[in-house]
């Protein structure tokens, strides 16, 4: 088994480490913005490689591939993966099964030690991942920093509450025992990411489930497998044991179903749509022969995130939150705002100022770092645009409206605002995914909370207003399990705002935050008499003569 050593200039962590979260690079200042045109280049090169399944710390191919292409040039290849069908679901399983004899057992001092390698090496690399990042979903620059940033702020995070969680003790010692409780590692999982942020939630889940002794196999998003396959190769660098980790790129229905289903999968770590969450969680839920266990699901799977701005605003910081919470990223976030419910006082004069604002976002390739670029695949854009024409039907456009030609073909669709929605209308209930925002009056406060809590879903939202009785109230009845209060709805950080939402929004598993790790662990209580064991020994070593 590869042992995780650290080199002499990485600092050792231990659970009572400060955690802070990665600083955001600035990209105005000229050296930054050199090494990140560098990083480009340099990552452009090594466009449209072939990337190899890794099972058991084997490296396998296949005579079907999967193709990732840049969705701002759909011609240009960024990836050539490796396609894993059932056969593979069960030699990923033996493999993680044999790994995690060994690997449940090894010192957590151990299993941190690899996050911590393994956060410095994409520390020292953070402009690389960041062009890899541009170039395959599409993000900014800032963007793509962020998601890099957040995976740095995972495998920090994950380790130093792993190390924690070791030290955990009984609230009390009962008289005449020695009481102790122990976070033992589940087994084997499956650990299915999105693409959106396809290094850091792939990152943390993984991270996550091997840190408390598990091992994974990993299926990403076949929009986004490159990433993964770079941690991957990053992981082996920082000396993750073989069938640790065991990257498979795969089909849901094929691959990723076969994993679900395989009655030794003991959890499953998702991050989706609500659709395919729930086809996961019934399958989960359903006993096999030779499964001894109940199986776990952590799921997150989206949401319709609203933002309440009441008539006592700050006009100009709510109009720049909705902005950002909206089209960063395109809209293409579980915690975009997709709606935006604003105070009749105040309606018509909001409208025209984020029309205003909105006018002022450039579109185009992200390489170039404009601040929207395209959605993610071809199927994404034909959705988005479907929803765009319900939208006219049920709104007023008053920006966008329609997609961007590009000579590259690129799946660009503009910024788009659709004001005077019905909080029941289509477009303000079914998630799009997509630079879409509604923009819904309410006749008071009782009547913008109860809009915002009128979907399925209930992940973010935010309320915008100077009335601390208002705050105070959202604070209790805005159900969603991520509230912000004058501030944007994205941007969870790790540490401060543990991420996860109510209803169709998944699990609310908190993910950043200090209980997740229990997700990823079964509580053993052990007690043991004093006094007892003593005895015995003596007893017997009496009746040897000793």
């Amino acid at each position: 088994m590869a042992t995780v050593t650290l080199s002499t200039s990485t600092p050792v962590r231990t659970a009572q480490t400060p955690f802070a979260n990665e600083k955001f690079v600035d990209f105005t200042a000229a050296e930054n913005k050199r090494a990140m045109q560098a990083a480009l280049a340099e990552v452009e090169i090594n466009l449209g490689h072939e990337y190899d399944l890794v099972i058991g710390g084997r490296h396998l191919r296949t005579t079907d591939k999967i193709v990732s292409v840049n969705p701002a040039r759909p011609a240009e290849v960024i990836g050539i993966h490796q396609k894993a069908d059932a056969g593979h679901a069960e030699e990923a399983m033996q493999a993680a099964q044999a790994a995690f004899q060994t690997w449940s057992r090894t010192p957590v001092a151990e299993r941190a030690a690899l996050l911590f390698r393994a956060a410095d090496l994409i520390r020292e690399r953070k402009f690389e991942f960041c062009a890899w990042l541009t170039y395959e979903v599409g993000k900014n620059w800032a963007e793509a920093d962020a998601d890099v940033g957040e995976t740095i702020d995972f495998l920090e995070f994950y380790g130093r509450e792993a190390l924690r969680l070791d030290k955990a003790a009984t609230p009390i010692q009962f008289p005449g025992e020695r009481n102790q409780l122990r976070y033992l590692p589940l087994g084997v999982g499956a650990v299915i990411p999105p693409w959106n942020f396809p290094f850091a939630i792939m990152a943390g889940m993984t991270s996550a489930a091997i840190v408390c002794g598990n091992t994974v196999i990993l299926k990403p998003s076949v929009d986004a497998p490159t990433i993964a396959a770079r941690f991957m190769s990053l992981l082996e660098e920082a000396g993750v044991p073989d069938g640790v980790v065991n990257l498979c790129v795969g089909e849901g229905p094929g691959f990723g179903s076969a994993i679900v289903a395989h009655p030794q999968t003991r959890f499953i770590a998702f991050t989706g749509s609500k659709a395919v969450g729930l086809e996961i969680h019934e399958s989960a839920a359903k006993t096999r022969p030779g499964q001894i266990f109940i199986k776990r699901t952590i799921l997150e799977m989206g949401g319709k995130d609203s933002i309440i701005v009441d008539g006592d605003c700050d006009l100009d910081a709510a109009i720049e939150g909705v902005t950002v919470s909206a089209f960063g990223f395109n809209g293409q976030k579980c915690s975009a705002c997709s709606r935006v419910i604003v105070d009749e006082s105040i309606y018509d004069i909001f409208c025209d100022r984020l029309q205003a604002r909105v006018a002022k976002i450039a579109t185009g390739d992200p390489v170039k770092n404009f601040y929207t670029g395209p959605v993610i695949s071809e199927r994404s854009y034909r959705k988005v645009l479907g929803y765009i024409e319900i939208g006219k039907g049920e709104g007023t456009v008053l920006n966008g409206g329609h997609a961007i030609e590009t000579p590259e073909g690129g799946y660009y669709i503009a910024p788009t605002v659709i004001a005077d929605v019905a909080p029941t209308a289509r477009i303000a209930l079914e998630e799009i995914f997509g630079p879409v925002l509604a923009v819904i009056k309410s006749k008071d406060f009782d009547d913008a909370l109860a809009i915002a809590n009128n979907t399925e879903y209930g992940l973010t939202g935010a309320i915008y207003s100077t009335s601390r009785e208002k705050l105070d109230r959202a604070r209790e009845e805005f159900h969603v399990g991520n509230l912000y209060l004058n501030r944007k709805c994205t941007g969870a950080m790790v540490g401060a705002h543990p991420f996860g939402g109510f209803n169709m929004s998944g699990t609310d598993s908190k993910a950043g935050g200090p209980d997740y790790l229990l997700l990823f662990t079964q509580a053993k209580s052990i007690a043991e008499k004093l006094g007892h064991a003593s005895a015995a020994a003596e007893k017997q070593s009496e009746l040897m003569g000793l």
